[in-house]
């Protein structure tokens, strides 16, 4: 008896003794877990990072399009070995005539943007040590700049403030990042990489200093942000962090609006369409207004500006959401526009905080304009010009940015998936959640659209390749869908909803405000879900290989059903049979992937004479060939 359940619960696995696979489930080779990364993909007990606190005062130049500050940078050294340097990132340098980004991107290129003028102009730098103020010698290296210390920085707990003062020019188009779009009522800035930064000093690299060259983004460290922007009295400024000053920037009647959105579910507009441009409101007097902003616990701070903002407002748990857009940002009722972007930011606020993690940051902002979709700590840019289920698509894309990276601080410089894919995993239950089957954005993560997106020599490069490594054509492909379809599959496929889901969240409370590597993921799901998957990462990561499950025969005979399976690609996969029988009745049997470890052409049997097999029966499977997936063959009579 006891048999016989197994036969119908697992099937019984016959290995032909063919040639094996060993490559596909060989052990992955990983970094020695050690005191600060835990073999269990935890942080370890001496698990450090470094601390970056800025205070930044700037003033936006709406004439000649020039921001101009001053910068007190608070740089605690957590690690174990006295520092003898500095390392700064100088983001804006990209946009420098003859650059290295500048050199090698097209002239077509989403990350253009290097024009004469461009780039940082650094006026003054001063270190503050053991109480005594120097100038140290500093070098400039295209995005790169290295301070010398005159005295070490002493390890677990030294202290320095480093100055700067700087000036740049804003680019009109700063690598679809940043930049400026001029508008029927004014100009719409938007502002990011816009102060020197250090790089990260971490545990597995040192310093991380690769060069700022336009694909590949970012890695930060966390620590708090004092800002206070300088604008003409026109203008409205919404920020990372919080307002500190509202009764200074803003009138009696638009503080009394933020404080009826904080109450609504509903947008409630805090500058109306008909109210933009209109001097009662703003603050009477005459002069710039400075707006001073604060933020806790984040990893950039980005801004925009300008004197043409509608303004709309809601709450969410004490989340103040908000939205601003000129009034070419406004859609229609078939194709709503930007007056819909409060509800959509909204419901991905909800959405992320109720399934993975609770958004941490008081305020979350959308902003229109020049560039088509990027994300910053509590606040994003998005096009202008999106609409309907576009403008849902990239709101929602860059607020799940807001756990991968900004919250979870993984190297966004080495690993695009780690946030780009993990985002676009997300994205595709709040898109169904949200539209349910009407969600376009579902399409590309697709099965049928992956195995054939897989099958182009073009996108044939490893899920690990390096950002600024992998062609343009193909970044979209290789850093965002492939590894969220990866997502899919290890969660709806491998492991179940409930595994995966209770291993994902593991990750993002253990990592959150800290840097993973990629094997700190690996081993978290591993470890949390109960389960090896050496094999999935080595395939669907590391390679480029594709799957085919194919039967190449089957016999029937003496109340069983004998198939013979044929894995005919690299990539290996649980098998998945439904049998249907003479009186119509359907089976399913499910076979671990260890079927293929001995072989790439394996016998199985399952209980009872069928009628038809299938292989992948919910085609959830990137199979190249479905055709073979199912017996007996269809032959056309036509």
């Amino acid at each position: 008896m006891k048999k016989r359940l197994c036969l119908l619960l697992l099937g019984l696995l016959l290995g032909e003794g063919l040639p094996a696979q060993p490559t596909a489930f060989a052990p992955l080779d990983l970094p020695a877990p050690n005191a600060y990364r835990t073999a269990s993909g935890e942080p370890g007990p001496a698990y450090w990072q470094q601390r970056v606190d800025y205070h930044i005062r700037v003033t936006l130049d709406t004439t000649t399009h020039r921001i101009t500050g001053t910068e007190t940078i608070t740089y605690t050294n957590n690690a174990p070995v006295a520092l003898q340097e500095l390392w700064l990132q100088l983001d804006q340098n990209l946009f420098a005539a003859g650059s290295l980004g500048d050199a090698l991107i097209e002239p077509g290129s989403r990350w253009r943007g290097a024009f004469k003028g461009g780039g940082f102009q650094i006026t003054r730098v001063e270190v503050v040590q053991n109480g005594r103020r120097y100038a140290p010698h500093y070098l400039i290296d295209d995005t790169r700049m290295r301070v010398d210390l005159d005295e070490p920085l002493p390890a677990r707990g030294g202290q320095l403030q480093l100055e700067i003062d700087f000036s740049f020019i804003v680019p009109a188009y700063g690598a679809d990042r940043m930049g400026r779009l001029n508008v029927k009522q004014g100009t719409v800035y938007e502002i990011a990489q816009w102060y020197p930064r250090l790089y990260v000093f971490d545990d597995v690299n040192g310093w991380n200093v690769a060069p700022y060259l336009g694909q590949g983004e970012f890695y930060l460290e966390y620590g708090n942000f004092e800002v206070e922007i300088t604008v003409p009295r026109n203008f409205i400024v919404v920020a990372t962090g919080e307002l500190r000053n509202p009764e200074e920037v803003l009138t009696a009647t638009q503080r009394e609006r933020l404080a009826q959105a904080r109450r609504s579910d509903e947008p409630v507009h805090i500058i109306r369409p008909e109210e933009v441009g209109r001097p009662e409101m703003r603050p009477a007097g005459e002069g710039p207004l400075t707006w001073r902003f604060h933020a806790e616990n984040v990893r950039d701070f980005a801004w925009a500006a300008s004197q043409a903002f509608i303004w709309d407002a809601a709450s969410w748990q004490n989340v103040l959401v908000m939205s601003v857009y000129p009034q070419e940002g406004l859609g229609t009722p078939e194709q709503p526009g930007w007056e819909q972007s409060t509800r959509y930011v909204r419901h991905s606020i909800a959405y992320y905080s109720q399934q993975w993690y609770p958004y941490p940051y008081p305020v979350a902002i959308n902003v229109a304009g020049i560039v088509g979709g990027m994300e910053y700590p509590m606040i994003v840019f998005c096009s202008v010009r999106a609409r309907g289920q576009a403008l849902f698509g990239v709101t929602d894309h860059e607020f799940g940015h807001i756990w991968f990276p900004m919250m979870v601080g993984n190297d966004e410089r080495r690993y695009a998936w780690m946030d780009e894919g993990f985002n676009t995993f997300i994205n595709y239950y709040s898109n169904q959640a949200f539209y349910g089957q009407e969600a376009r954005r579902l399409e590309r993560l697709q099965p049928d659209y992956i195995a054939r997106r897989m099958q182009d020599s073009l996108v044939h490069q490893p899920i690990m390749t390096y950002p600024d490594q992998i062609r343009p054509q193909a970044l979209g492909f290789v850093a965002y869908r492939k590894p969220g379809f990866g997502l899919r599959l290890l969660r709806e496929y491998v492991l179940g909803p409930e595994r995966f889901d209770r291993a994902f969240r593991a990750y993002i409370r253990r990592w959150a405000f800290k840097h993973p590597q990629p094997a700190d993921f690996f081993r978290t799901i591993e470890n949390v879900a109960g389960e090896d998957l050496d094999w999935f990462w080595r395939g669907w990561f590391y390679s480029t290989d594709l799957l085919d499950q194919a039967i190449d025969s089957v016999q029937v005979a003496s109340g069983q059903t004998r198939l013979y399976l044929h894995n005919r690609q690299g990539l290996v996969f649980p098998v998945v049979v439904e049998a249907t029988y003479p009186d119509g009745r359907k089976a399913r049997y499910r076979f671990p992937v260890e079927l293929w470890a001995t072989g790439a052409r394996q016998a199985i049997e399952i209980p009872g004479e069928a009628v038809q097999v299938v292989l992948d029966p919910d085609s959830l499977l990137p199979d190249i060939d479905r055709a073979n997936n199912i017996w007996p063959v269809h032959t056309s009579t036509e």
